[in-house]
């Protein structure tokens, strides 16, 4: 269980999250919607460490994250895969090279790291990329490839942050198609405005919400 309580957190003047409180159950996919900038980002940080909140408490299966030093936080994080907006790789290293990073500082044998490395890469459609760049791949291919370096760790939890953005529509539903086949539509959703959570619900409480500011933002009418 992913809990957070009462958290805020602020850059220097902007406060981003003030009192964002979320609980995401064993077992279910939640998605969490919000215009851009409003911390969906920042909330995901503070999952793994990356982030600290200035006041409450995020907890991940009973971890206070913010009190984990750094063997906890390693130790949480092997439980978590993380696919950042950008895709995050690392142009010096081949697709393979990348996927399997975090398989090799968890000390796997190399026959089970390759084997991790060619599934995951079948899973996405990238069969036969191992040997290229970065710089080879078009953007949706790199977020592909970001999407199996998190599948390779059979992680508890996946995070996803905006897997899709600058894509065109038709790569943005072929990166949908596969979040859907390796793990399970939104269970429920949640929309974060103004720092805390305006509504959370399933997905037709959401489409059926009579919330104004919801069902502005879910009918992508201007705010």
């Amino acid at each position: 269980m992913i809990e957070f309580q009462d958290v805020h957190k602020a850059f220097g003047p902007k406060q981003v999250l003030t009192g964002f409180t979320l609980t995401v159950q064993d077992g279910e996919t939640l998605v969490l919607i919000g215009y851009s900038g409003t911390g969906k980002s920042v909330a995901l940080k503070h999952i793994v460490g990356l982030l600290h909140p200035d006041a409450g408490e995020v907890i991940v299966d009973g971890r206070v994250v913010p009190t984990l030093d750094r063997a906890g936080l390693a130790d949480l994080r092997r439980d978590i895969g993380y696919v950042f907006q950008f895709a995050a790789l690392f142009d010096s290293m081949t697709v393979a090279e990348n996927v399997a990073l975090g398989l090799r500082r968890r000390s796997l044998e190399e026959d089970e790291i390759a084997e991790r490395v060619r599934e995951a890469l079948a899973l996405v459609d990238l069969t036969g990329t191992d040997e290229r760049t970065p710089a080879e791949l078009s953007g949706g291919m790199r977020k592909r490839v970001g999407l199996a370096r998190a599948i390779a760790l059979r992680p508890r939890y996946i995070l996803y942050d905006e897997p899709t953005t600058g894509l065109d529509p038709v790569t943005a539903a072929v990166i949908d198609r596969h979040m859907r086949s390796a793990y399970t539509v939104g269970d429920r959703i949640a929309m974060l405005y103004e720092g805390r959570v305006r509504q959370v619900g399933t997905v037709a409480e959401i489409q059926e919400t009579a919330d104004p500011v919801v069902r502005q933002f879910i009918e992508g009418r201007p705010e």
